[in-house]
């Protein structure tokens, strides 16, 4: 007796079609699963014998194998036992051989019989549209697979529901779509008294995409003022929120199936681990780096990270991909993020502060700097001191202008760039992806303009790439005056964003 199903199996973001071969014959008992599973893979026997067990169904006393081709691609995971019970109820005769032909499966299958959910189908579904095949998927990730419309999703709660469905007794509600709803509360730059500078940094900051630095004591805003960017960005848009969604469904972080058009915002501990950041481990999953991909990711006490996870960060923020290599994986993942730091200007965090200040400075101020490596600091294009905020500041009234007023700035300055490199046929959303001809063509500044930033770059020793992102963020400047052409006073702004020094 034979029977075959279709499942996937995830290598990155990517699914890659599995043909789940059940075979049972005559010999010594015996239930083995092979074609590269993990340890995972390999307990599903005990999981797919309670189910089938639970729905009144006793497996044969024959030799039973079950072969996950193609045999060189490692299987991961748990879904895997939902394709391995409909394989085996082909074989047996109690479904008809046609449903490997129409369905894509995946679920991970309690002992009662239950289907629980599995991360990734987000993918799967994509995957089987691509195929033309349906996918048959836990009840609980029925609005995750949803969102591919052109594939026919069946999402059951348990075992018997689906045999039940599948031979005609019972119909199972095709599943809907869902959207995350929008926080309530969110922070508003309204909370934030003073810091105007800060304000005007993290407006440019978001209405080009740039990398941002602020460094100032403790308790001067910077945590605020970072927990308040992603109101300033504008939605994502339906591709975007697509590439977003399929890291969060392999990482199992799609909340109930709901895809979001609010921008990510992750903020690691500086205890993190290298693979917790940039991705990695056994089974080489998508780290924090790439789950803030198309939004932001947050570094507090920037110094505090060990300096190779800091360093690691280095290709991907230029790339905006991360390739992680193990010795039993090779995956690349999708990581352009916008990254916010803050950190203090030296260990204690009072440089320049006559009475709070160490004995040790400015030798603190510049070891506690020197963690971060200059390769990095080049890579990021507005870099400030956030002061202190005074007594007088704290008792001012509200500003009247918060994050509503800000974030429409921003769209605006957002639309510009979106017409300009759409007329260009560039591969660039933003002007902090702008490199080569295309920034050239974009962000060529006058005359007056250029002479300044050519001085600039001799007197400053600024490299190719600090060079190229003075350009970008005066043309972020540039749109959100409305202006064509880069001019002296737009370079002069962004000259000032440059890396700070260590006080003395």
């Amino acid at each position: 007796m034979n029977g075959h199903i279709s499942t996937v199996a995830f290598i990155g973001i990517e699914a890659k079609l599995v043909d789940v071969q059940v075979r049972m014959m005559g010999g010594a008992v015996a239930f083995a699963v092979v074609g590269l599973p993990d340890k995972m893979v390999a307990e599903s026997r005990e999981r797919v014998r309670g189910a089938l067990s639970a729905i009144g169904l006793a497996l044969p006393p024959k030799h039973i194998t079950v072969n996950l081709a193609p045999a060189d691609v490692p299987k991961e995971g748990s879904h895997f036992d939902l394709p391995i019970a409909l394989g085996m109820m082909v074989a047996m005769g109690v479904l008809p051989a046609d449903v490997a032909d129409r369905f894509c499966v995946i679920g991970e299958l309690g002992l009662d019989g239950s289907i629980a959910s599995v991360s990734g189908v987000l993918l799967a579904a994509l995957k089987a549209g691509e195929e033309g095949l349906g996918l048959i998927c836990p009840a609980a990730c029925g609005p995750e697979a949803a969102w591919a419309a052109s594939v026919d999703v069946i999402a059951a709660p348990n075992l018997i529901s689906l045999v039940n469905h599948l031979k005609g007794v019972q119909v199972l509600a095709p599943p809907e779509p869902r959207m995350a709803e929008a926080p309530a509360n969110a922070p508003d730059l309204r909370d934030i008294k003073g810091q105007e500078a800060a304000k005007r940094t993290l407006e440019v900051a978001a209405a080009g995409g740039h990398n941002l630095l602020m460094s100032g004591p403790p308790g001067s805003g910077k945590s605020m003022l970072a927990a308040r960017l992603p109101g300033l960005l504008p939605p994502l848009s339906p591709a975007e929120a697509l590439e977003v969604s399929m890291i969060a469904s392999i990482a199992g972080q799609l909340d109930g199936g709901r895809i979001s058009r609010i921008r990510p915002f992750r903020a690691p501990h500086h205890s993190a681990s290298m693979p917790a950041l940039v991705g990695g481990g056994i089974r080489a999953r998508p780290g924090e780096i790439s789950l803030a991909h198309n939004g932001v990711l947050f570094l507090d006490e920037l110094p505090e990270f060990p300096r190779q996870v800091l360093d690691s960060l280095r290709q991907p923020l230029e790339t905006g991909r991360i390739m992680v290599a193990r010795a039993n994986a090779h995956v690349e993942y999708p990581a352009r993020v916008q990254l916010v730091a803050a950190m203090n200007p030296c260990k204690c965090g009072y440089l320049g502060d006559a009475q709070l200040a160490c004995n040790r400075a400015p030798r603190c101020a510049i070891d506690y700097q020197g963690k971060i490596s200059g390769p990095l600091y080049d890579r990021i294009d507005l870099q400030i001191d956030v002061p202190a905020v005074s007594a007088a500041d704290l008792s001012l009234p509200p500003a009247a202008e918060g994050t509503a007023q800000v974030a429409a700035r921003v769209a605006a300055a957002r639309a510009v760039q979106t017409r300009r490199y759409a007329a260009l046929g560039a591969p660039v959303r933003t002007n902090a992806e702008a490199d080569g001809e295309v920034l050239e063509a974009v962000a060529a500044p006058d005359r007056a303009g250029r002479d300044l930033l050519t001085q600039a770059a001799e007197k400053l020793r600024l490299s190719a790439r600090g060079y190229h992102r003075v350009l970008r963020v005066a043309r972020t400047l540039a749109d959100l005056a409305g202006i064509d052409t880069v001019g002296r006073p737009q370079i002069a702004e962004a000259l000032s964003y440059r890396r700070f020094t260590v006080q003395r």
